[in-house]
Formats: C-alpha cells, sequence, structure tokens
C-alpha cells in the first residue's frame, strides 16, 4: 500500500487550501480514511476522517472550517481547508489503515 499526500503550501490567513490522499495497492473504497496533523513541538492530531460510505467526521478545532470528501473512483481523499489560521499551520498527514503518507506541509501566514 501506499499513501501519497499533495496540495500543501504557502496561503495567507483567512485563505483556502485543498490537499489530496491518494492510495494505490489497496481496495480504497470500502475503508475509513483519515487526515492528521503535527505542528513543530506539538503532538499528532486527528483532524477528520470519512468512511468508506462516505460519512465524515470532523474535530472541534476545525469544524466549520474543514470538510472531508472522497472519490473513490480516483482512490483520493480530499480535505477542504477554509479560513485558514496560522495555527493551522503543521504538517497534514494522511492514515489509510496502518500506513501514513509522508506528509504534506501546510503554513498559514499572519
Amino acid at each position: 500500500v501506499q499513501v501519497v499526500e499533495s496540495g500543501g503550501g504557502l496561503v495567507q490567513a483567512g485563505g483556502s487550501l485543498r490537499v489530496s490522499c491518494t492510495v494505490s495497492g489497496s481496495i480504497f473504497s470500502i475503508y475509513t480514511v483519515g487526515w492528521y496533523r503535527q505542528a513543530p513541538g506539538k503532538q499528532r492530531e486527528l483532524v477528520a476522517t470519512i468512511t468508506g460510505g462516505g460519512t465524515p467526521n470532523i474535530a472541534d478545532s476545525v469544524k466549520g472550517r474543514f470538510t472531508i470528501s472522497r472519490d473513490n473512483a480516483k482512490n483520493t481523499v480530499y480535505l477542504q481547508m477554509t479560513s485558514l489560521k496560522p495555527e493551522d499551520t503543521a504538517v497534514y498527514y494522511c492514515k489509510f489503515i496502518g500506513t501514513w503518507g509522508q506528509g504534506t506541509q501546510v503554513t498559514v501566514s499572519s
């Protein structure tokens, strides 16, 4: 199984960004996929998950600003981030079953 994140970058506070997680080497559509983030000096935290059937679960810290979706035809899960804040700055990781991606850096400037 390979998990690859993409789409990170530098954005100003208040802006939006979408990161993607693409999985290969496994049946994709039946499994829950999760997005996590880790800021410097902090523990990795759960941001959002989405079940194989498309049911999302969003962490309270980003609820109302972040949404998660998936395209099973593309083996891809998306994390749409809006109204970004400097405290959203972190490396964003995708987890599929027990496999982590390498992460994608999201930096929000004030």
